[in-house]
C-alpha cells in the first residue's frame, strides 16, 4: 500500500488501532480520528512504534456532533488531497436514551449520521484517488432489525432499548453502504460493509448500564482479539482480490448475505433522504 492514504475513524483504540497498525506496516499513510486528544497522542506513539512507520497522524472529531464532523472534514480535506481508503470504523453503544447536541438519538447520530456526513463531505478527495475504497463497519447485530421507522428516529413513540438502537444503527450502516455504492460506482469507488466478529473491545463498557457491562466483561474471554476483528477491514482495504467488488456485506473476509430488509433499495434511498434532512444538506451525484 505504498503511497496510499488511509483514513480510519476511531483509530485510537480497539479494531481501529489494530487496522491502523497493520496498514501502516504495509506502507500506507495513516490518518486516524479520535474524540480525545490525550488518547490520540498515546495511540499515535503506539501505532508508530508497532508499525515502525512515522507516516501516521490524527484529526480530532466527535462523530456525534455535526459541527465537529464539519470541522474535521475541512482538516482532512486540507491534509489529504487524495484519500485512497476510508474506513468508517468508530462506533458507540449506549444503554439509555440520549440525544446528541443536534437533537438526534445518540447511537443513530454517531454510528450512522456522523459517518454519513463525514463521508459525503470528503467525497471529492476520495474521488481524487483512483479506485478508492470505502469500508463501513456494521455488525451481525443488524439482523434483529427488520425495518426502520424514519418518522421516529428518537424513539418518541416506540420504546428505546440500547441493543435495539445499536442494531438499528448497524442496519443503517448496511443501507448506507448499498446506496452509496450505487451512487459512486461510476467514479470507480467501491463501498462495502463489514461484520468484524465478536471482538474483545470496550464498546459495551463505557456508556452501558451495569448489567450490560457485567455481561460484556464475562463474555470477553470468549471473544476474538482486535487483531482478528480487524482482519476483514484490512483485507478489503489492501487486497487486489477485492478490486471492483462493491455493495456487499463481508464476514471473515468473505461475502455473506445481510438480512433481507437491509438489501431493500427503496429503504436505502429513503434513509439517504432522511439523513440529508437531518444534516441540512443535499449531496449531488
Amino acid at each position: 500500500m505504498e503511497g496510499k492514504t488511509v483514513v480510519i475513524t476511531g483509530g485510537n483504540a480497539g479494531i481501529g488501532k489494530a487496522t491502523a497498525i497493520a496498514l501502516a506496516k504495509k506502507g500506507a499513510e495513516i490518518v486516524f480520528t479520535s474524540r480525545n486528544e490525550k488518547k490520540a497522542t498515546e495511540a499515535l506513539l503506539e501505532i508508530k512504534k508497532a508499525s515502525k512507520s512515522e507516516n501516521v497522524s490524527y484529526v480530532l472529531v466527535d462523530l456525534s456532533s455535526q459541527k465537529s464532523v464539519r470541522k474535521a472534514a475541512e482538516e482532512l480535506k486540507a491534509k489529504c488531497p487524495k484519500i485512497d481508503v476510508l474506513i468508517n470504523n468508530a462506533g458507540c453503544y449506549i444503554s439509555d436514551l440520549q440525544l446528541n447536541e443536534d437533537g438526534i438519538e445518540m447511537q443513530f447520530g454517531t454510528n450512522h449520521i456522523g459517518h454519513f456526513l463525514l463521508t459525503n463531505l470528503i467525497l471529492d478527495n476520495i474521488k481524487a484517488a483512483k479506485k478508492a475504497r470505502i469500508i463501513n463497519l456494521s455488525s451481525i447485530a443488524h439482523k434483529s432489525t427488520r425495518g426502520i421507522n424514519l418518522d421516529d428516529i428518537n424513539y418518541e413513540r416506540e420504546e428505546y432499548g440500547g441493543w435495539k438502537s445499536y442494531s438499528r444503527s448497524k442496519f443503517c450502516n448496511i443501507l448506507f453502504t448499498k446506496e452509496l455504492a450505487r451512487r459512486v460506482e461510476k467514479d470507480g469507488i467501491t463501498v462495502n460493509a463489514v461484520h468484524p466478529g465478536g471482538v474483545r473491545t470496550e464498546i459495551a463498557e463505557k456508556d452501558a448500564n451495569w448489567y450490560t457491562k457485567l455481561g460484556w466483561i464475562i463474555s470477553k474471554p470468549l471473544m476474538i482479539t482486535v487483531e482478528k476483528g480487524a482482519a476483514t477491514s484490512i483485507h478489503l482495504a489492501s487486497s487486489a482480490k477485492v478490486e471492483g467488488i462493491t455493495g456487499h456485506y463481508w464476514v471473515r473476509s468473505k461475502q455473506e448475505w445481510s438480512n433481507k430488509p437491509s438489501q431493500d433499495s427503496q429503504t436505502a434511498e429513503a434513509l439517504w433522504k432522511k439523513s440529508e434532512e437531518l444534516v441540512g444538506e443535499a449531496f449531488a451525484f
